[in-house]
C-alpha cells in the first residue's frame, strides 16, 4: 500500500519501537494495541485467546497484568483471563457486517447469541456447547439492519472498513449512525480496517465490479476470521455471513461459510421478537398491499430526470408539504436569482408520493390547468386504501373560481431526485381488524402522510409516543411503508413530549461525549500570564450586564463613562468562547454541529459545555472573565469618532435584570457609577435607534409569551404576554452597533471569507396580505422600500382601535424572508433589509451561536490577536458552515414554538374554559384565524364540523372576507372566542377555539359545554375539528 492514508495508518503506536507495513487504524489500535508485535500471532486486531496469553514483549508495557484484568475487561470477548463473575454475554459483529453473536463463561458453556436472554433458533450446526457465534453481514444489508443495529440487545460489533466505506458512499446518513453507534462506548462496537490487513486486503480482479469485489472482501474476511479463530484451543467462533444477496449468499455456502438473510436471522431471534418490528423493506415490493390498484404514476428513472432538467423540460426542486392542507404542496426551484420561483402542487397523484424537504423533478403543466393556492384546512384522516375515492372528492374543494391574477406555475412530480427521510415520531392509529399486524403510523409533524407499519405490539404501543422509519412507497398502496423503530413514552408526559420536539426538529440533544469534555479547562481554572498576552486589562471599568432573570450564560456586559475631553466612550464586552474552543478539536467540531443553543420553556439544550456556558464563559458579576470588546468613542449625539477592538479581562460589577436596570435608571435616589453608566447607555440608544429608523429600520412586532411555573410541579400557571422596558431597547441598540462595526472589519480584512448574515427584501406578493388586510380598514400600506414600509406603518393609526398598529406590524413580519448567514465571497448582496444596514454579522453571543465563534476568530486574526487556520480562510468551508448554522438556527426556532405550544396546552388542561376578546388576523374558506392578546396566544375557529349540517359560507379573497350566514367577517374584526384544550386526539391534542360573539344560529358553541363534553361521555373520544 503506497497510498498516504495507508502510510498515516501504518504509523507506530505509542510505545511501539518500529513502524509495521501492515497495520490497523488509529481507532483499531486503541482497541488492541498490544497484538502487533506477539510471536504467536502477527494479526495486527485480533481477540482470539491463543493472542490474548502471548501478550506483548519487551518496552511495551501496557499489558500489565493489572491493565489486562481491569483497563481492557470486556474488550476482547470473554478471555479467561478476565476471570468474569457471571455468564460474560457477547456478540462480536463485523459490519459489512461480520459479528460475533454469542456468551462466554467459565462455568456455563451454553450459547445464547445476542445479549442476555437473547437466544436464536437457528440451527447452526458449526456452534455446540461452549462456542462462540460469528456473523458476517453484506453489503446491502447496513440500511435494513441499522435500527436493529442501534437496538440496546445488539452490541460487542465489529465493523469491517470495507462497509463503512460502502455505507459512506451510498448513505451519509446511514453512515453517520454506524459512526455514531460505535462512538458509544456502551455498545462496544470496533472497526477492523481489513483493507488494510494482508491477510483480508484484495485486488480488485479483471472484469470484476466494485460490488462484487467488495462482496469477495466480505467473504475473505470471514474466512479468514474463521481459520483465525481455530487456533483458540478453548473456543471456536464461527463466521455466518447475513445477505440478501442471493448471489452473495450462493458463494459463501460454496465457500463453507453459513449464510442467512437479514430476516431469517432477526426472526431466530426469539427472546427479543420486537426486532422483527424494526426490520426495513428494502423494496417497495416486498411490501405493497393486496390491492392491485395502481394509485400513481411511476416514478422516472434518474437518467431521464437528468436528461428533461438539462433540456429544460423538469425542474429541480425542494419539495414543501403544506401543514394546513394534506393535498397541496409547494416546490421551491433553486436556480440563478431570477430563476427562483415556487411552483404549486395540488392533489394527491400531482404529489405523487414526495415527500417533505425530498428532493424532486418536477414537470410545469400548461397555463391552462394553473391553480391557485387553496384557502381550505384539509387533514388527512383516512384509514384505508378506499379512501383515495375520498380524497378526490376533497380535491374538487380546492378548485373554486379565482381571478386570473391569483393563478400560481402549477406541476407534478414526475420523479424522486433525493430522499431525504428521516425517522418520525409520532402515534400507532391500530386497525379496527382484530388481530391484525398491519397499522397505520400518524406521525406528530402534519407535513409527513401516514406511514403503514408491520408490528406484534400494536396493544402495548398504543397510547405511547414512538418513532417509525420510512422504508417505501409502493405505487398501489395510498400510504408508504415503514416499520417501527423506538418506543418513546406515554403521550402528554413532559419528559416524552420534550423529546418529540427535539427529536422532530432535529435538535442534537445527547449528552457531551468523554471526547468532548476532555477539551474542557482543567478546574480550578484561573486567568495565567499566557492568557494575558495580546490582552488589555479593563477590571478597572464599571462594567456591568443586563439580561432576562434567571439568565445563566451572559455572553454580554457594557459600560459608558465620560472621557477627559468630554466625549463617551462605550463599551460592549463579549464572552471571548473562542480561547477556550480552539479549531478542530471535538469541543470544537461538536459546538459546529449543534449550531446553536436551544431555549425550551423549561430547559436549555447548550451548544456547549456547562462548565463553559454557565460558568468560565459567563460574564458573572464579582469574577475576572476573559472577554472581546468592542469600545467606541462618541459625542453626546452618539456619532462614532473612534472604534477599536481589543481582547480583554473585564471584573463585572453588576449581573442585572432588565427590570432592575430600568429602576435604577427611572430612580432619582440612586447616582452610584453603575446608575450613572447606564443612564448614559439609556440616552445613547434612543439616539441609535430614532438614527436607524430614519434611515429605513424596520419595527416589527410579534407577540411572545412567558409562562409562570409552579416550583414544585413545574407545571405552567400563568401565562401572560412579555414586559419590553427601556432597557431591552437599550441593550439591543449596542449588540447591533457592536455587530455592525465587527461586521466592517471583519469585510475590510476577509473580503472573501468573512461570515455575515444577511436579510433578503421579501418579493412583492408576500405583502398582499398586509396590503389588503389595511386597505380593508383604508389604509394604504406602501411596499416598495423598507423606508417606505416602516413610514407606511408608522402612519397606520386609528384612535378608535390603538391595538390595529400592533396588528399591522404582526402581519408585516409574516411577510419578511428569514435572514440568513452567508460567506461574504460566495455573494454579492449583504443588505439586511429589517435593519437597513448595508452590511452586518453576529458578533455578541458566542456561548450560544457557533456564528459568532467563527467571527470572534476572523476579528482575533484581524487585529493580530491569534493566528488563522486553513479552514477560516476557505470559502467553500465556510459556506458548509453556514448552511448548517441556517439550518439549526431554523430549527431551533421552531422547536421553541412547539415548546411553547404544549406548555399552552398544559396551562389550558388546568384552565379549563376560557372566554376572551380576539382579534382576527386572517380569514380562510371555512375558518378565520384569531390572535388573543391576553395570551399572545394564535389559533383557528372552524365553521364546519364533522357529522354537523354545513353552514353557508361565502369567501371573499379580494376584500378579504368571510360571510357565515348573514354575518361578515374581516381581518381585524374583533370578536369573542372560548378557549379549551381538545385532547378527543391524543396525537395531535391542541387549542380549540370555538365563537361566542357575534352570534350565530348553529355555529356559536353553547356557554355550557364543559371539559367532559370534550372528551366524550364514558371516555371514547370524539373529533371536534376536521
Amino acid at each position: 500500500m503506497t497510498s498516504a492514508a495507508a502510510r498515516r495508518l501504518a504509523r507506530p503506536v505509542a510505545r511501539r519501537t518500529r513502524a509495521r507495513p501492515w497495520s490497523c487504524s488509529p481507532g483499531t489500535r486503541r482497541a488492541a494495541s498490544a497484538h502487533g508485535r506477539t510471536t504467536s500471532c502477527r494479526t495486527p486486531m485480533c481477540c482470539c485467546t491463543r493472542c490474548v496469553d502471548a501478550g506483548p514483549r519487551g518496552d511495551e508495557g501496557a499489558w500489565r497484568e493489572g491493565r489486562r484484568v481491569s483497563g481492557w475487561r470486556g474488550k476482547f470477548f470473554g478471555h479467561p483471563r478476565f476471570q468474569l463473575s457471571r455468564p460474560g454475554y457477547l456478540s462480536l459483529t463485523l459490519l459489512h457486517l461480520l459479528v460475533v453473536f454469542g456468551s462466554w463463561s467459565r462455568t456455563f458453556r451454553h450459547v445464547n447469541f445476542l445479549t442476555p436472554g437473547v437466544s436464536s433458533t437457528l440451527d447452526y450446526k458449526c456452534l455446540e456447547a461452549g462456542d462462540l457465534g460469528f456473523c458476517g453481514l453484506q453489503i446491502a444489508t447496513p440500511r435494513q439492519l441499522i435500527d436493529v443495529l442501534e437496538d440496546p440487545a445488539i452490541r460487542n460489533v465489529i465493523v469491517l472498513q470495507t462497509v463503512l466505506q460502502e455505507v459512506r458512499n451510498r448513505s451519509a446518513p446511514i453512515y453517520k449512525r454506524i459512526r455514531d453507534v460505535t462512538n458509544n462506548q456502551e455498545k462496544h462496537f470496533y472497526t477492523f480496517t481489513n483493507e488494510h490487513h494482508k491477510e483480508t486486503y484484495i485486488e480488485q480482479e479483471q472484469g470484476e465490479n466494485a460490488n462484487d469485489r467488495n462482496d469477495r472482501a466480505i467473504r475473505v474476511a470471514a474466512k479468514w476470521y474463521n481459520e483465525h479463530l481455530k487456533m483458540s484451543a478453548e473456543n471456536q467462533l464461527q463466521v455466518i455471513l447475513i445477505t440478501n444477496d442471493k448471489k452473495n449468499k450462493e458463494k459463501a455456502a460454496e465457500e463453507g461459510i453459513p449464510a442467512f438473510t437479514c430476516e431469517e436471522y432477526v426472526k431466530s431471534l426469539t427472546a427479543n421478537p420486537e426486532l422483527i418490528d424494526r426490520l426495513a423493506c428494502l423494496s417497495d415490493e416486498m411490501n405493497e398491499i393486496e390491492s392491485g390498484k395502481i394509485i400513481f404514476s411511476e416514478h422516472l428513472p434518474l437518467s431521464k430526470l437528468q436528461q428533461g432538467i438539462k433540456s429544460g423540460s423538469y425542474l429541480q426542486g425542494t419539495f414543501r408539504a403544506s401543514r394546513e392542507n394534506y393535498l397541496e404542496a409547494t416546490v421551491w426551484i433553486h436556480g440563478d436569482k431570477e430563476d427562483e420561483k415556487e411552483i404549486l402542487i395540488q392533489g394527491l397523484k400531482h404529489l405523487n408520493r414526495a415527500i417533505h424537504e425530498d428532493i424532486v423533478a418536477v414537470e410545469l403543466l400548461p397555463k391552462s390547468q394553473w391553480v391557485a393556492p387553496s384557502s381550505v384546512v384539509l387533514h388527512d384522516e383516512g384509514q384505508n386504501e378506499d379512501d383515495v375515492e375520498k380524497d378526490e372528492e376533497r380535491e374538487l374543494l380546492l378548485k373554486t373560481a379565482v381571478s386570473e391574477k391569483m393563478l400560481r406555475p402549477t406541476g407534478r412530480v414526475v420523479g424522486i431526485i433525493k430522499r431525504n427521510w428521516r425517522p418520525y415520531c409520532g402515534m400507532l392509529s391500530k386497525s379496527d381488524i382484530k388481530e391484525s399486524r398491519r397499522h397505520l403510523f400518524t406521525p406528530a409533524d402534519k407535513r409527513i402522510p401516514r406511514i403503514r407499519i408491520e408490528t406484534r405490539q400494536a396493544s402495548a404501543l398504543e397510547g405511547r409516543r414512538i418513532i417509525v422509519a420510512i422504508d417505501g412507497w409502493p405505487r398501489n398502496s395510498r400510504y408508504p411503508n415503514g416499520h417501527f423503530v423506538k418506543n418513546l413514552g406515554d403521550v402528554g408526559e413532559k419528559e416524552t413530549e420534550t423529546e418529540v420536539l427535539l427529536l422532530e426538529h432535529d435538535v442534537p440533544h445527547q449528552p457531551f461525549s468523554q471526547a468532548v469534555l476532555s477539551f474542557l479547562p482543567k478546574m480550578p481554572w484561573s486567568i495565567t500570564e499566557e492568557d494575558m498576552k495580546n490582552r488589555e486589562d479593563l477590571r478597572h471599568l464599571c462594567v456591568c450586564s443586563v439580561d432576562p432573570p434567571g439568565c445563566t450564560d451572559i455572553d454580554d456586559a457594557l459600560h459608558c463613562r465620560e472621557l477627559s475631553n468630554g466625549n463617551l466612550e462605550v463599551g460592549v464586552h463579549i464572552a471571548d468562547v473562542s480561547h477556550f474552543i480552539r479549531p478542530g478539536n471535538a469541543l470544537d467540531q461538536e459546538s459546529a454541529r449543534r449550531g446553536t443553543t436551544v431555549y425550551l420553556c423549561e430547559k436549555r439544550i447548550d451548544m456547549v459545555p456547562e462548565l463553559l456556558s454557565s460558568n468560565l464563559c459567563s460574564l458573572r458579576s464579582n469574577v475576572d472573565r476573559l472577554a472581546f470588546s468592542c469600545i467606541w468613542e462618541m459625542n453626546h449625539n452618539a456619532e462614532i469618532l473612534k472604534t477599536r477592538f481589543t481582547k480583554s479581562v473585564i471584573n463585572s460589577k453588576a449581573s442585572l435584570t432588565y427590570a432592575e436596570a430600568q429602576m435604577r435608571i427611572d430612580s432619582a435616589a440612586m447616582n452610584d457609577d453603575i446608575t450613572t453608566s447606564l443612564r448614559g447607555l439609556n440616552k445613547l440608544a434612543k439616539i441609535l435607534k430614532r438614527g436607524r429608523i430614519e434611515k429605513g429600520a424596520l419595527t416589527l412586532s410579534s407577540p411572545e409569551i412567558r409562562f409562570h411555573m409552579d416550583s414544585e410541579t413545574h407545571d405552567p400557571i400563568d401565562l401572560q404576554t412579555k414586559e419590553l422596558r427601556e432597557t431591552n431597547s437599550m441593550v439591543e441598540e449596542f449588540m447591533l452597533l457592536a455587530n455592525i462595526s465587527v461586521a466592517k472589519k471583519i469585510h475590510e480584512e476577509f473580503s472573501e471569507h468573512a461570515l455575515l448574515r444577511k436579510h433578503p427584501a421579501p418579493p412583492p406578493s408576500n405583502y398582499e396580505v398586509l396590503v389588503k388586510a389595511a386597505k380593508s380598514k383604508n389604509l394604504e400600506i406602501r411596499t416598495d422600500t423598507a423606508k417606505s414600509l416602516a413610514d407606511s406603518l408608522d402612519r397606520a393609526e386609528c384612535p378608535d382601535f390603538p391595538y390595529l398598529n400592533t396588528l399591522l406590524r404582526i402581519l408585516a413580519t409574516r411577510c419578511m424572508m428569514q435572514a440568513v448567514y452567508f460567506c461574504s465571497g460566495m455573494d454579492s448582496d449583504f443588505h439586511h433589509y429589517g435593519l437597513a444596514s448595508p452590511i452586518y454579522t453576529h458578533f455578541t453571543s458566542p456561548i450560544r451561536r457557533y456564528a459568532d465563534i467563527i467571527v470572534h476568530r476572523l476579528l482575533a486574526v484581524a487585529i493580530g490577536a491569534d493566528c488563522t487556520y486553513p479552514e477560516l480562510t476557505d470559502k467553500h468551508k465556510l459556506s458548509d458552515i453556514c448552511k448548517n448554522l441556517n439550518f439549526r438556527h431554523k430549527m431551533a426556532q421552531y422547536a421553541q414554538r412547539a415548546s411553547v405550544a404544549f406548555h399552552t396546552q398544559l396551562f389550558f388542561k388546568s384552565k379549563g374554559i376560557v372566554s376572551e376578546e380576539a382579534y382576527i388576523l386572517f380569514v380562510r374558506k371555512n375558518a378565520i384565524v384569531v390572535l388573543i392578546p391576553k395570551y399572545g396566544l394564535e389559533g383557528t375557529v372552524f365553521f364546519e364540523e364533522k357529522d354537523k349540517p354545513k353552514p353557508r359560507l361565502t369567501y371573499d379573497d379580494e376584500i378579504p372576507s368571510l360571510r357565515i350566514e348573514g354575518t361578515v367577517f374581516h381581518v381585524f374584526d374583533k370578536v369573542k372566542v372560548k378557549i379549551t384544550l381538545d385532547s378527543s386526539n391524543l396525537q395531535h391534542q391542541k387549542i380549540r377555539m370555538a365563537l361566542v360573539e357575534p352570534q350565530i344560529p348553529g355555529i356559536n358553541m353553547p356557554p355550557d359545554v364543559s371539559d367532559m363534553d370534550l372528551n366524550g361521555p364514558g371516555g371514547k373520544k370524539r373529533k371536534l375539528e376536521k
